[in-house]
């Protein structure tokens, strides 16, 4: 029935029914996409001109269509009344989305979106000159289950003049601008055979891209509702599709979409097409495999997971000969670790489907996160310390230290939830190209990376000469126990740091006063383990209590943004095309105050005198992303440059494209691209 529904108000639409007036933008009824006609600049030049644009802005849940709007719907149509020595030029629109009805494609906006247009005034027009502009505009909006045409008389009164634009109106035209296709610069081929398309399309085997769908901008190349399969063979993407009937032959155009409303306008004429390749997608699968499993092993030295991880190979030095013992908690330890990256890797992929913009890590942009790991640190601290015994929590079975396959299991599980969510080197890589491959090649990629993190424990108990080397068991294993407990401390101080930056000096309050409650909860647990009593479920459940009662008692809104002083601005997509625009050198980096690596580089590279000095010198805009919290529009432009975390460092020089930084940065690095 929906379907019926949009053939038959489309249809409405294009037989001028009546009832297309009550639902006008204009008319009688209540609008469900506004429409606004505006200019970049009011005073446009004799010989020059301005862009204009239609500032269209869908109600929730509704939609319109981009200009080729799929199997069904209606691109806008405009009648233009235009005074003498004005011309319009064609609509550009920005780069759609996908929307799947009933097995029928779509091409449409489901949030604001502006079509821009460029209006040229004839030389040798006197200033002062009046110039009214008018547009008779018609479109279509549709829910997923109705559409409604709606039309409006819009107006724009301009006057010549010397060109001059606001710096408002610059940025909000060059936010629209970032969202227009940009020409490709090579030529494409294609060729169909048997029903299916081929399309061999040059692209950068550099060059980020995720999401990508390509949209014909007429009919007659492919089936909108056919599943595309694209894959990268060395600088060739090559793309796969069902091909549509009836088509024509000839050069063809389409737009490729390669981010978030981002996307390049190709020419594609018929020509040869060599036969898709898996090569070229297995490659990078390999490449992303490998990077993750390094990122995994480096991941070992976190201060948060060291102690963990030196506590399990005590318990080996203790095992001794027990090979078969070893062993087992070996794997239970590696399962461990291993399931809890593919549930947060599935996890990630789950929110991403359904539309959230949420990348790697995302689990830290969570207060109530970071409040639990607070005191699953600060108990495993002092348990390390001597104040108290696990083994009051069910005969060594529980987290951290203890034998046992289960504990074995959760010491896995703790060391890869708190231990991923930093971006480390050779993990950036492989975490973005896991957003861009099928499902079980991500899969795959999460699993590497946990398998990473387990190797050395798996080295350690299935290779007999690297266990013979540990010392042997003595009293020294309870000192250094006890030296453990230091960087974990560290750790629960940087966590409660952490829930300072998320919600102010009153969040980090309830955190500290948790942690201590948790410490005196403990105390009274070890001195009556001490006595030899009992007393551990009534202290796992009142931690339990503390946990929910403090992340209860959280504050539910982040602190103002504190700014980083004169030199540095905040993130902001239209602010960084401006600054390019103006060809302003920019060093924009994404940051988080959870990311080890990131912090590290701002003390090491980026917060030092000599740096600010080359920057200053050489008039280098510094911009910072702060992803500590969730920001959907840092996630985005993430995942535009093919990764899905932090940290991330782009140098825009002058006229030229960004280019991407190592991981690790030096003074000399940021002082070299500064000269």
């Amino acid at each position: 029935m929906r379907i019926f529904q949009v053939i038959l108000m489309t249809l409405a639409l294009l037989a001028g029914l009546s009832p297309a007036q009550g639902q006008s933008a204009f008319g009688g009824g209540a609008a469900h996409i506004a429409a606004q006609l505006v200019a970049e600049s009011a005073a446009p030049k004799a010989g020059e001109g301005t862009t204009i644009a239609f500032a269209m802005t869908p109600e929730k849940g509704w939609h319109g269509y981009w200009e080729n709007p799929g199997d069904a719907g209606l691109g806008m149509t405009v009648d233009w009344t235009l005074p003498k020595g004005v011309s319009v030029g064609p609509l550009r629109y920005p780069v759609p989305e996908t929307l799947l009805i009933s097995g029928l494609m779509n091409h449409v906006y489901e949030g604001p979106y502006g079509v821009l247009a460029t209006l040229k005034v004839a030389a040798g027009l006197p200033p002062g000159t009046r110039l009214p502009v008018r547009a008779k505009a018609q479109w279509l909006a549709c829910t997923d289950k109705v559409c409604v045409p709606e039309s409006g008389d819009l107006a724009l009164d301009l006057v010549a003049g010397d060109g001059a634009v606001s710096a408002i109106d610059r940025t909000r035209f060059d936010g629209w601008r970032t969202h227009l296709p940009r020409p490709l610069g090579s030529e494409a081929t294609y060729a169909v055979k048997d029903g299916t398309l081929r399309l061999s399309v040059p692209f950068p085997a550099s060059a980020q891209a995720r999401d990508m769908h390509l949209f014909p901008l007429a009919e007659g190349l492919a089936r909108y509702a056919a599943p595309q399969t694209v894959t990268r063979n060395g600088d060739t993407l090559l793309i796969e599709t069902d091909a549509a009937e009836g088509g024509k032959g000839g050069a063809v155009q389409a737009v490729l979409r390669t981010g978030d409303h981002v996307g390049f306008l190709l020419t594609a004429i018929p020509g040869t097409v060599a036969g898709a390749s898996s090569g070229g997608q297995w490659s990078a699968i390999f490449t992303a495999l490998g990077g993750a499993l390094l990122g995994g092993l480096l991941l070992n030295i976190m201060p948060c997971v060291f102690p963990i991880l030196g506590l399990k190979a005590m318990k080996l030095a203790k095992a001794g000969g027990d090979e078969r013992t070893v062993r087992r908690e070996a794997l239970a330890y590696t399962l461990g670790v291993v399931l809890t990256c593919l549930a947060l890797g599935g996890a990630l992929l789950i929110l991403r489907a359904a539309g959230g913009a949420v990348g790697w890590a995302f689990q830290l942009q969570d207060p109530r996160i970071i409040l639990a790991l607070l005191l699953l640190v600060t108990g495993i601290a002092f348990n390390l310390a001597g104040l108290f015994d696990l083994s009051a929590y069910g005969g060594g079975e529980a987290l951290a230290g203890k034998g046992g396959v289960a504990g074995s299991f959760w010491t896995g599980a703790l060391v890869a939830f708190v231990a991923t969510p930093c971006t480390g080197p050779f993990m950036a890589a492989a975490m973005g190209a896991a957003l861009l491959l099928p499902l079980a090649a991500a899969l795959a990629i999460f699993a590497g990376l946990g398998l990473g993190l387990a190797l050395p424990f798996l080295l350690l108990a299935y290779v007999p000469a690297f266990r013979k080397r540990l010392p042997k068991p003595g009293g020294w294993m309870g000192r250094f126990q006890k030296i453990l407990a230091i960087p974990m401390f560290l750790t629960a101080l940087g966590l409660a740091w952490l829930l300072g930056q998320q919600r102010g000096v009153s969040g980090m309050t309830i955190g500290l006063a948790a942690a201590l409650l948790l410490a005196l909860l403990l105390w009274w647990l070890g001195g009556r383990q001490r006595l030899g009593k009992g007393g551990g479920w009534i202290a796992a459940i009142a931690g339990l209590a503390l946990m929910v009662g403090g992340a209860y008692a959280l504050p539910t809104r982040a602190p103002a943004a504190v700014e980083k002083g004169d030199s540095t601005v905040h993130f902001d997509v239209a602010k960084l095309a401006e600054l390019r625009a103006a060809n302003k050198p920019v060093f924009l980096y994404f940051t988080a105050d959870w990311c080890l690596t990131c912090k590290a580089n701002e003390a090491a590279a980026i917060d030092r005198a000599e740096t600010r000095a080359a920057f200053d010198k050489s008039g280098v805009t510094v911009m910072v992303g702060d992803w500590t919290n969730a920001d959907p529009a840092i996630t985005r432009f993430l995942e535009g440059q093919g990764r899905s975390g932090v940290p991330l460092y782009l140098f825009y020089a002058p006229g030229k494209e960004a280019q991407t930084l190592p991981q690790l940065l030096t003074p000399a690095t940021l002082a070299g691209l500064a000269r």
